[in-house]
């Protein structure tokens, strides 16, 4: 019995799917499916209720899944230990970021991770907000960079920074020339919007009741970018992140303006299991995302 196949039971038992523990672990399902019998043919036991038609564990398959984490988090820690005693900051980070995050406002940090700390490689993963807690969960990234984060029992939420929410026009539209706007003032315009279930989305809509001001989006996306090209045609405005369209702004391809109207700003954090053990790499990340925003 080694400590990989403590790992991929645990992976097994937390995605509760074969499928998934094969790619957390880097192998095919059937060896997992094989890891699974033999850990059961070494403890004599039947771990896993294969009359259930979801995944299930027997009494005895719980009871080593919670000593193989008891096991796991007590080998992360001697080598993270061990790696602080060297005075090393090497291995990997695995991060899970939704696209306006990881896009326009992770990069700098990792620039400025990566020139202190070049030994450590870093894989950033672009993910829908369900998605990057759902990767978090089942240990698939190392931490998880969302907006407007929600309160998960088994998670840790670290503050990371906020960004003010401001309007995108065309340059040409009427709202484009208005130097003092409120949010009353997108009454009777078209609005593009996020998809119903992204966080930024709910939150300009909870906005919006609060101004008592009616807007159905006439066009929803799931990502930024494609928000900011129907802007650009002039389909309609937008609310979006400040930093997201910093650079069009600049370059004059879309019009920005913030409102005057207090509180519309998007909280940042970085997600991480609770409990989990921070090798001295993932502290520095941490560190570095606690700074000030450095220049890109």
């Amino acid at each position: 019995m080694q400590i990989e196949n403590l790992k991929i039971f645990a992976d097994l038992v937390e995605t509760k799917s074969f499928s998934k523990a094969a790619k957390l672990n880097g192998i095919t399902q059937s060896a997992v499916s094989q890891q699974a019998r033999m850990m059961e043919r070494h403890f004599k036991a039947l771990l896993i209720d294969r009359s259930q038609k979801q995944f299930h564990l027997t009494r005895e398959g719980t009871r080593v899944y919670e000593s193989a984490k008891e096991i796991l988090h007590n080998y992360d820690t001697l080598l993270a230990g061990l790696q602080e005693m060297r005075k090393i900051v090497s291995g990997s980070i695995r991060i899970a970021t939704i696209y306006s995050i990881g896009l326009h406002e992770l990069p700098p940090y990792i620039k400025r991770f990566l020139q202190d700390f070049p030994s450590v490689n870093v894989r950033v993963e672009y993910r829908r907000s369900n998605l990057v807690y759902e990767d978090i969960l089942h240990n698939a990234a190392d931490f998880g960079l969302v907006a407007f984060p929600q309160k998960v029992r088994q998670l840790e939420a670290i503050s990371f920074r906020e960004d003010r929410l401001v309007l995108i026009t065309h340059p040409k539209h009427p709202l484009a020339a208005r130097a003092d706007l409120a949010v009353a003032d997108l009454a009777g315009h078209r609005l593009i919007g996020f998809e119903p279930d992204i966080p930024t989305r709910k939150a300009v809509d909870q906005i919006l009741r609060d101004h008592k001001v009616e807007l159905e989006p006439v066009m929803e996306f799931d990502n930024i970018e494609t928000v900011k090209r129907a802007v650009e045609i002039d389909h309609g405005v937008a609310i979006v992140p400040e930093a997201t369209v910093r650079q069009e702004a600049k370059q004059g391809t879309l019009a920005m303006r913030p409102f005057r109207d207090a509180g519309l700003m998007r909280p940042l954090a970085i997600l991480h299991r609770k409990g989990r053990v921070l090798t001295p790499a993932m502290k520095k990340f941490v560190e570095i995302l606690g700074k000030e925003p450095p220049s890109a």
